[in-house]
């Protein structure tokens, strides 16, 4: 169904006037009831505001495309509105939208919404055709401009011959919806102005769309892998590949084309006993996914079993034997018996998830075993375990360890023949790669070991400036990149020293966390006029995320002021982190925000200290943040 089908005069408005999204969507709506083509108008608008919760439709560069694919409506349309002065919708790219168009499809439609969002995608990735629409004083000059920019993609589609395409491109983004399509739009017209034919699959939310074919292949002088999820590569085996973002795509696309025309790139040569991955990562960025994949499967065995544990000593009756605190009640005997199992498993879970990132499936029990004999501190002299601490430094070793001797041991067996195939994930991989995990790890535990008790000397050595300062320092790390490497170094840190008995440190980098949320919440109350309309109701959510300890409810407003928030959070968060430090707070879970205050050291200094933090971020923000000005200014 072409664009122009499903667009009419008493659908759009060029001159509308609204100042926040849910006016924006109200109005789309109303332009979309008129078109006839709603059965339920509040059904419908409920179906776009539940799309838009789950990935904004401000695709960036001013354009906005909401949509929803539901039985309220009764045939497939379109309405389009201009707002010249801009509203905020939440765009990728943090700009006002200016261009809106709302795409309706019927539930029984063969998603006819997803062709449509394409087609939209791709015209409106030419600026020229994005300003004539914004500037045109007429629906019927509108609709013109439309159909003759559909046509002209139409045409130039049928004239382009299927076999004299010098680069290809595949896009892909998560959502495969309108980057998808954005960047093979943008790839073949900056590829038509070079004078170099380009032929972009797209493999986006209704599957793989203009798919390349072997002879295109075999004839291209390369391919552009634009694409931020997992795309198989394999059919590229031996041509030029660069595998890069999907914005790069759309950003740099005559650069990419120039790369393959002038024979700057790398031939791909494909592994089929290694997983393919859609990005050729760096060392340190490989080695940097590899850890956190272990991190994130193994955070929920700390998280659970340090708040069971938390909660044993909360429960437990000190009086009653002090040595066996934690359980010397029933009740607290099972938590904490329950809490140490999970605890316990962190280690083996962290190794064997590393393993598995780096050699798939078949480094899953070899890391996990290597993670146990680590834990355990295994020695060729001990073999039962106990003589040395290699711990979580031990288990992270055990995990690379038992990854690339899996690899390893896949390209020693590449030419076993092919009726012994089925041995190698059921025997060699197992038996050989558990053992020699085992021995290498073995050797290396007596090393870790002393790394680790040099460390816990260190610590426990510290003065109380010297903790202050390492508050301070583990706190405001918590505030740099919120989740990026820089937050996960620090709260990784704080989860390992858990299991050596150092709780200060955790405490330290929780109060930190905690501060980013909570200084913009109070800043977004006290200062309002530093902030729009928006920004203060987003303000109101965070006060409980930052309580939960979840930095992220800070992200929009450091994504959209980096040089502002940023700094203020991290003041914040410094202070906190010191503060606990100085008052010699100790936190036992590794989560829970304010939830899990009664499990605490110290608990009432401890909420001073993210008082404080949170005041001091507040106040260096509304410092550095301007005023905005009124409408009537």
């Amino acid at each position: 169904m072409r664009v122009r089908e499903m667009l009419f005069e008493q659908s759009i408005d060029l001159n509308v006037n609204v100042s926040t999204k849910d006016e924006a969507v109200n109005y789309l709506v109303d332009l979309m009831e008129k078109s006839g083509n709603l059965s339920d108008k509040e059904l419908y608008k409920k179906e776009v505001l539940a799309r838009e919760a789950q990935f904004s439709t401000g695709i960036g560069e001013g354009i906005a495309i909401p949509h929803a694919k539901t039985k309220a409506v009764k045939k497939a349309g379109l309405a389009a509105m201009v707002v010249k002065k801009g509203v905020d919708y939440d765009s990728l790219d943090g700009e006002p939208a200016t261009l809106f168009f709302m795409i309706a499809a019927p539930d029984a439609s063969n998603d006819v919404h997803l062709a449509a969002l394409a087609r939209l995608s791709a015209m409106l990735m030419d600026n020229d055709f994005k300003s004539n629409l914004i500037e045109a004083e007429t629906a019927e000059v509108f609709l013109n401009l439309i159909d003759q920019k559909e046509n002209s993609i139409t045409e130039k589609n049928a004239e382009a011959p299927s076999d004299s395409f010098r680069v290809l491109a595949v896009t892909a983004c998560p959502t495969g919806i309108a980057h998808t399509y954005m960047a093979a739009e943008e790839l073949q017209t900056r590829g038509e102005k070079l004078g170099i034919p380009v032929k972009a699959e797209t493999q986006g939310a209704d599957g793989a769309k203009n798919v390349l074919t072997t002879e295109e292949i075999e004839k291209a002088d390369g391919i552009i892998v634009a694409a931020d999820k997992k795309v198989d590569l394999s059919r590229f085996d031996g041509k030029p590949v660069i595998v890069t973002k999907v914005s790069d795509g759309i950003h740099k696309s005559e650069e990419l084309i120039n790369r393959i025309i002038n024979k700057e790139v790398e031939v791909y040569h494909h592994d089929k006993n290694e997983s393919d991955h859609s990005e050729q990562d760096s060392l340190g960025h490989g080695i940097y996914k590899h850890l956190m994949n272990g991190v994130s499967h193994m955070l929920p065995f700390v998280i659970g079993g340090g708040i069971l544990i938390a909660l044993a000593f909360l429960l437990d009756d000190y009086s009653i034997d002090p040595s066996n605190f934690g359980k010397n009640t029933p009740i607290a005997a099972y938590l904490k018996t329950i809490g140490e199992f999970s605890f316990g498993m962190m280690l083996p879970i962290l190794a064997g998830y590393i393993a598995m990132s780096i050699a798939d499936r078949p480094g899953l029990a070899v890391g996990f075993i290597g993670g146990m004999v680590a834990n355990a501190g295994v020695t060729f002299s001990n073999p039962a375990g106990g003589d040395v601490n290699a711990g979580f430094l031990g288990a992270l070793f055990a995990g690379f360890i038992g990854g690339y001797v899996v690899l390893l041991l896949k390209k020693l067996f590449v030419k076993l023949p092919q009726s012994l195939e089925g041995i190698k994930p059921m025997l060699i991989y197992p038996v050989v790669g558990i053992l020699l995990t085992a021995i290498i790890t073995t050797g290396v535990n007596p090393f870790v070991g002393m790394i680790n008790d040099g460390l816990n000397s260190v610590l426990n050595g510290m003065g109380s400036s010297s903790k202050i300062l390492l508050g301070v320092v583990v706190a405001g790390m918590q505030s740099t990149d919120m989740g990026g490497p820089i937050n996960k170094a620090s709260y990784v840190f704080a989860t390992s020293q858990l299991a050596e008995g150092n709780f200060e440190i955790m405490a330290a980098v929780m109060a930190g966390g905690m501060i980013p949320p909570l200084a913009i919440a109070l800043c977004t109350t006290f200062f309002k006029d530093r902030f729009t309309e928006k920004e203060r109701q987003s303000g109101m959510v965070n006060y409980l995320l930052g309580l939960s300890f979840i930095s992220e409810g800070a992200i929009p407003f450091a994504a959209s002021d980096p040089l502002r928030v940023i700094p203020s959070c991290v003041l914040g968060s410094a202070t906190a982190g010191g503060l606990s430090m100085l008052f010699g707070c100790t936190l036992r879970a590794p989560h829970g925000g304010v939830f899990v205050l009664p499990t605490m050291g110290n608990p009432l200094l401890y909420a001073l200290s993210i008082l404080i933090g949170s005041a001091v971020g507040c106040l260096a923000l509304a410092l550095l943040k301007k005023k905005l000005r009124s409408e009537a200014e």
